[in-house]
């Protein structure tokens, strides 16, 4: 690992999902076919654009190691209707299809499978450890391909990152940064406690909005980093406060570990244009 110098992150891709990212035509169990909404033909461009123009450019075209944050699939949640369809086969073979060509790509150098939500999931995140597994993903000391957690060092710096994908929500922009913060304090008292080695950054996903929180410690600056999503504003988004007004924050991060800085934060994010106005 110390000859990697990138970690690209996404998260909350929620394949399956007639809002989330999808390819331009894929076939159902059933035979037929699904094509993108105008929506999600912007979310693909989006896709397209971030790992063959702007992972190359930031990495150096150098290798790169890819962290899934979890919520991989939109799964059937809450009895909700929005599902391209509620066959998860449908649905894992649909994270399949979009992610095998970015695993396979010859800068991938390994892919780590981060455990979402139970709703999105499956209990126990099942349908994460399935797809993982058919994925590739590096597998944990019991063998398993996902995880709730992971601890990640990288580079010649030997940058200690730890990833898991619950974060605290909030309705209101005004404490974006509390969870975050509280949650990189948290973790140094805690590696203080049993004498351990705190991280450098910790990067969490779930709110599907970017949030980067620096503080000093270390001799370095210690991070804490909150990823967008590939998913664009549900019905369950729409009831709340921030959610009404807010714009979706679609993209991913790339940890680079520099030459006089010992941990970039690089983020690609695109917002959606909001609803249409209407002249009267």
């Amino acid at each position: 690992m110390n000859q990697i110098r990138n970690i690209v992150t996404i998260s909350d891709t929620h394949f399956g999902c007639q809002l989330a990212v999808c390819p331009r035509k894929f076939k159902l169990d059933g035979a037929g076919y699904y094509y993108p909404s105008r929506l999600q033909k912007q979310l693909l461009k989006m896709w397209e654009y971030f790992w063959k123009e702007f992972v190359p450019h930031v990495t150096d075209n150098e290798k790169f190691i890819l962290v899934h944050n979890g919520d991989i699939i939109d799964g059937i949640h809450h009895n909700s209707v929005t599902q391209i369809s509620q066959n998860l086969k449908d649905q894992r073979n649909m994270a399949i299809e979009m992610l095998m060509p970015v695993i396979d790509s010859p800068n991938c150098a390994g892919y780590f499978q981060i455990r979402g939500t139970e709703a999105h999931a499956g209990k126990s995140q099942q349908e994460e450890e399935t797809i993982a597994d058919t994925l590739g993903a590096i597998a944990d000391e019991d063998g398993l391909k996902s995880r709730y957690d992971l601890w990640l060092r990288f580079g010649l710096d030997k940058i200690l990152c730890h990833f898991s994908h619950h974060i605290g929500t909030t309705n209101s922009a005004s404490y974006e940064s509390t969870a975050p913060h509280k949650e990189l304090i948290e973790a140094y008292v805690e590696a203080g406690r049993w004498k351990l080695e705190p991280p450098d950054i910790i990067i969490r996903s779930h709110r599907h909005r970017f949030y980067e929180n620096t503080m000093p410690a270390k001799n370095i600056f210690a991070k804490s980093v909150i990823t967008p999503a590939w998913q664009l504003k549900t019905p369950f988004v729409w009831k709340q406060g921030m959610g009404r007004t807010s714009t979706p924050q679609i993209g991913g991060v790339v940890l680079r570990n520099g030459n006089e800085v010992p941990i970039y934060v690089r983020a690609k994010f695109w917002n959606v244009e909001r609803s249409h106005e209407v002249v009267v």
